[in-house]
């Protein structure tokens, strides 16, 4: 589904990202997990050409896609969660999900605006809300749903859990675990370690721009954890 490698990216004169190898496969859910300002955002903002890479390349379903714009990316079928969620203020939760409406490649298995209320009934609950009137976890659910409403070969996730209550960030956990059961794939980057751990297949670990360790999430050690991921 996604391969990418050597890929180096940069703002400005500071390299951020050196030559990172990553892949993920169909229906698989990979994780990113490093220390805030290791490269995790900028690793998917390059992927899906927010970053334009220094070098590498980014191939999508056998597609080279690196220096491609970022919409022409998304028309692939990539559909980018953003960190900090960004959803339009002055729109309902209906309208911000209307707005970003895409028909997908299999049309058996469509997100439509009723699939995506089973799944997230609190936005059904909240259609004629303005976005900026939706709680901090409203507000996250409806950025994801918004991603899904693209019908995306693959999702990609940026810190989907920053600033959320336990509660809202089970609600999160339960409904990944749902995506993964309906055979999206994705990729998420994360701090939150419990929760990408759990939702995870397989997980790369990022420190200072590169990719120091990757390997099956159930099999991630607390000595690793420590080392890479502990914030003291």
């Amino acid at each position: 589904m996604l391969d990418v490698e050597k890929l180096s990216a940069s703002y400005g004169a500071s390299k951020i990202l050196f030559d990172i190898n990553l892949k993920v496969e169909e229906a698989e859910t990979v994780c990113i997990l490093g220390r805030n300002g290791v490269g995790k955002t900028t690793s998917l903002r390059a992927i899906n050409g927010i970053c334009r890479p220094k070098s590498g390349n980014v191939k999508f379903a056998g597609t080279e896609i690196s220096g491609l714009p970022p919409y022409r990316i998304s028309r692939l079928g990539i559909a980018y969660v953003p960190q900090g969620r960004h959803i339009f203020p002055n729109l309902t939760a209906r309208e911000n999900l209307l707005i970003a409406s895409r028909k997908g490649e299999n049309q058996e298995s469509q997100w439509t605006l009723q699939k995506i209320y089973q799944l997230f009934p609190v936005l059904k609950a909240r259609e004629n809300f303005k976005g900026k009137s939706l709680s901090g976890g409203e507000q996250q659910m409806l950025t994801v749903a918004r991603g899904l409403m693209q019908n995306p070969r693959l999702l990609l996730m940026d810190e989907i859990c920053e600033g959320l209550a336990p509660l809202i960030v089970k609600e999160l956990q339960d409904i990944v675990q749902e995506l993964k059961k309906s055979g999206v794939s994705i990729l998420l980057a994360e701090q939150n370690i419990n929760f990408a751990l759990a939702v995870s297949n397989r997980c790369y670990i990022m420190e200072k721009g590169q990719i120091v360790l990757n390997g099956n999430s159930s099999e991630i050690t607390q000595d690793t954890i420590h080392k890479y991921l502990a914030t003291q």
